[in-house]
């Protein structure tokens, strides 16, 4: 049994179970707090816990998951592919979109880790916390961050956005789907782009283009970046 635990198909089944358990509570239940992936990352730490199984050993097969994350992430270009009429007509508005959110993501964690003088480290690990984890991660090493701690930030920030972002736009009254689309996949990357979809297909495919601009943005701004933090610590 021992052994079994420490192989990489250890760490690929409880992974996919966990989730499958989330999906199928999700499709039943159909309310935002019970999110698949905040599920199976519950179920998947309270099995280890239980078991006293260490990380190590776990991530021997949910690294090979982790690695078809990139890939995974490409294929949301095929709703924004079935809206591209719809990107050529609106293409100002929506890059303008994506540049203020993107913008005011960076500013807000910078103020507010200025304000609770929270250490340098951490402060840069949570700047990209809205974009993808691929470029998340290389920004957050580019800025001194942690990895580790970005990639539960962007974890955390995209499970919150697929949770709030319906109630959000209907208490703020936002109707039109474009808009929806680009606030949802600027503040919440990936895991905000699933309930996105879910909305509709013109959301899916908003979403799905400002993960991809929004990461351009926090590159191009990354030098820049790297000043405004050495100037604040």
């Amino acid at each position: 049994m021992k052994e079994l635990l420490t192989t990489p198909l250890f760490g690929i089944i409880l992974s996919l179970l966990a989730f499958e358990i989330g999906h199928f509570i999700y499709n039943k239940t159909k309310i935002s707090i019970f999110n698949p992936l905040l599920i199976a990352i519950t179920l998947v730490i309270a099995f280890l816990l239980k078991f006293n199984i260490s990380l190590e050993d776990y991530n021997k097969g949910a690294q090979l998951i982790s690695f078809f994350l990139a890939p995974a992430t490409i294929v949301l270009a095929v709703p924004l592919y079935k809206k591209i009429n719809l990107l050529k007509a609106n293409a100002l508005p929506i890059l303008i979109g994506i540049t203020l959110g993107s913008l005011s993501g960076i500013i807000s964690v910078l103020a507010l880790s200025k304000l609770f003088k929270i250490d340098k480290s951490i402060a840069a690990s949570l700047v990209p916390k809205s974009i993808t984890t691929p470029i998340g991660i290389e920004v957050s090493k580019q800025l001194g961050g942690i990895p580790a701690i970005t990639v539960a930030a962007i974890i955390i920030t995209g499970i919150i956005g697929a949770i709030i972002a319906p109630y959000v736009c209907r208490f703020l009254k936002i109707k039109n789907k474009i808009a929806i689309g680009i606030a949802i996949g600027t503040s919440s990357h990936a895991l905000g782009t699933t309930k996105a979809v879910e909305l509709g297909e013109i959301e899916g495919a908003m979403s799905s283009l400002s993960i991809g601009i929004a990461g351009i943005i926090i590159v191009f701004l990354l030098p820049l970046l790297i000043k405004i933090i050495a100037l604040l610590y």
